[in-house]
């Protein structure tokens, strides 16, 4: 009998290019791995209109979470409506984030990316939620005001507007 080790695994729907987004993800994090590729038989292939033989699935880890890529054609294509938090304990982790997942794709406003496929990251500081459920409202509003003058957030900006500068 298999254990289910996650009972729910995001599942990520491309136009051709599952194969090259989980390349470029599991290079990115640490602890993440490709477990499986399934591949188009002939059946499969003529619904799906992909080529025999292409990619349809992979299923990976990234930092120990599990998904699943789908070359499911032009169908269906990523929104802001679902986005991935990457939780960084310090300014050279979002920094480094930041560069490998908006590299080719798109910056948005205050820690939100799209990549280059059109999934959309934010790169979060872990220290933001503190920053902002300060008890001084007046601080609080600081660093939230100075968030949401960013792109990729900065760490010591949120901590020079929450002391005041």
């Amino acid at each position: 009998m298999r254990t289910i080790a996650q009972r729910i695994t995001p599942f990520l729907w491309f136009d051709g290019q599952a194969e090259e987004a989980v390349r470029l993800y599991v290079s990115i994090f640490e602890n993440s791995t490709i477990r499986s590729v399934t591949r188009y038989d002939e059946a499969g292939a003529r619904v799906a209109g992909r080529p025999k033989g292409s990619v349809m699935t992979i299923a990976f880890e990234l930092a120990g979470q599990e998904f699943v890529a789908l070359n499911g054609g032009p169908a269906f294509t990523f929104t802001e409506a679902i986005s991935f938090v990457v939780n960084c304990e310090t300014q050279e982790e979002v920094d480094r984030y930041w560069q490998r997942l908006s590299a080719g794709g798109r910056e948005v406003q205050c820690g939100w990316l799209k990549d280059r496929f059109g999934l959309s990251w934010q790169i979060v500081p872990t220290v933001l939620v503190e920053l902002l459920q300060n008890e001084d409202s007046e601080r609080s509003q600081r660093v939230m005001a100075a968030m949401l003058r960013m792109t990729k957030i900065s760490i010591e900006e949120l901590q020079r507007a929450r002391a005041g500068g």
